[in-house]
């Protein structure tokens, strides 16, 4: 048997990982629906109220996750968007609208907006999926990666 070398520091006990539930009926209002409104012949860009919305929910329960360092390094996102599930069975896939890229591109926004990493494109892993669920809200899984 080979001798093991204690010094050898493992890369995944390095990795700084954080996960965490947001208990809450996720919104279904997407980065999508911006609107343009045009103003002495130029478009200008605006976030609708229910967009707004949106955003302050997901902020406000974002900052309490916060990580201590913001993530400056490539990272993977796990996220698992749990919405009411009404007559559907509890953890049956969601196959309807909002699409998954538009969901998480908010909540990307949302997440860089709260100091999460210094900038979304660190995101370079993503797994995301939709689900009917007895507890609704969104679980956040953010890995660095070596």
């Amino acid at each position: 048997m080979p001798a093991i070398d204690k010094n050898y520091a493992c890369p995944l006990e390095q990795r700084s990982i954080i996960q965490f539930f947001m208990a809450m009926d996720p919104p279904t209002v997407t980065h999508q629906e911006k609107q343009v409104h045009v103003v002495n012949g130029k478009p200008i860009l605006y976030e609708p109220a229910e967009l707004q919305a949106a955003r302050a929910k997901l902020k406000a329960h974002l900052v309490q996750h916060r990580p201590e360092q913001m993530y400056t390094k490539p990272v993977e996102l796990v996220t698992k968007w749990c919405f009411p599930r009404g007559k559907h069975g509890n953890g049956v896939y969601r196959s309807t609208k909002p699409d998954t890229d538009n969901l998480q591109k908010l909540l990307k926004d949302c997440m860089t907006d709260a100091q999460f990493w210094t900038d979304d494109a660190l995101v370079c892993r993503e797994i995301t999926e939709k689900f009917w669920a007895e507890v609704p809200g969104i679980y956040i899984r953010i890995e660095e990666l070596p």
